[in-house]
């Protein structure tokens, strides 16, 4: 756990510290923290320049952003072309990755259990509570599975890998878009919450019988239990980087108006069933010019040199053409 450890220790500098003169401020989603933070030590040691960023999730990050308070956003929940025009913003994606489901069942190992959508909204609508009900025994019917009570787990703060996990549960069941939906944050009917993708590692690593979901790094780094998934072809799949690129490779991000894309329940046999993007935010017009024009340099800095210690964490780095498209909009929008 010692990568969790990290990961709180740096999110806690970063939000009680200032920044230091020349430094680049950002905050919101905690699914790009793992990759951003790699950045970053690469970017310090090549240039001198740090990156002071606030992994507080997606819904504090626009809020911060909106404020002025930051250089740059970070959410995995992207906005409309009309949230962008109204907040005078320029938006753009920065990275994929992958949302799994992660699980702590006693002698289940990771890739073992298979989990379908719908069975999935219906552990988190409380209508599948014990982990040997019939729905999850039809799908793993090799795996001993305990007659115990599902702990359901659950994003506290507002959040976009909630947002993109909801958006996957409203495609996949009726039951859930109609009685739940989808957004940063939910009227959630069952579980407890814990706050950031690191804070549902935890809470999953240390309760028997737990069900979460997190981005992909986090399960990884954490060693978590991750499940295999049905996806929308009716296969399945584990979370792998040639399945997260296969429903990646959908994405029209030329076509898509302020690269509004959402990467949920994607057709294709291998396609990973829960791909998101982190969106980064920046003011068309910021009022720290320099400030603005440091940030452009750390992301173009990120799509040239950053794309393998990306794959070493299974992101899916942007495609170069869309990184060409990502820096004329800096040209034309950004003014610094």
């Amino acid at each position: 756990m010692n990568f969790m450890k990290t990961i709180v220790a740096a999110g806690l500098v970063a939000a009680s510290t200032s920044a230091y003169a020349g430094d680049i401020t950002g905050a919101g989603s905690t699914f790009i923290y793992p990759v951003l933070s790699k950045w970053a030590d690469a970017y310090k040691k090549e240039t001198g320049s740090g990156v002071n960023f606030q992994a507080i999730g997606s819904g504090a990050g626009i809020k911060q952003i909106q404020a002025k308070t930051v250089t740059f956003g970070a959410t995995d929940m992207p906005l409309t072309v009309d949230q962008l025009g109204k907040d005078g913003f320029a938006q753009w994606p920065m990275i994929m990755g992958a949302i799994v489901p992660v699980v702590n069942v006693e002698g289940v190992k990771a890739g073992e259990m298979a989990l379908d959508g719908e069975t999935l909204a219906n552990i988190y609508l409380g209508k599948i509570t014990k982990w040997d009900d019939p729905a999850i025994k039809k799908l793993n019917p090799k795996l001993k599975l305990p007659s115990a009570a599902i702990a359901v787990v659950h994003r506290a703060d507002g959040s976009g890998t909630t947002f993109n996990f909801s958006d996957y549960l409203s495609k996949v069941s009726a039951d859930w878009k109609s009685k739940v939906g989808s957004g940063t944050t939910v009227e959630w009917p069952v579980g407890v919450g814990a706050k950031g993708n690191e804070g549902v590692s935890g809470n999953v690593g240390q309760t028997n019988n737990a069900i979460g979901y997190v981005e992909y790094a986090y399960a990884k780094q954490n060693k978590l239990t991750y499940t295999a998934m049905v996806n929308k072809a009716g296969k399945t799949v584990e979370p792998t980087t040639e399945a997260f690129q296969a429903a990646a490779s959908n994405a029209d991000w030329a076509h898509a108006p302020g690269y509004y894309l959402i990467l949920t329940d994607q057709p294709g046999d291998k396609s990973w069933p829960i791909v998101a993007s982190t969106f980064i935010l920046m003011h068309k017009e910021p009022a720290d010019k320099a400030a603005s024009a440091e940030a452009i340099k750390f992301f173009k800095f990120s799509f040239a040199k950053g794309n393998k210690m990306a794959e070493e964490l299974d992101y899916i780095p942007m495609p170069d053409s869309v990184v060409k498209l990502i820096e004329k909009t800096w040209s034309a929008d950004i003014k610094s």
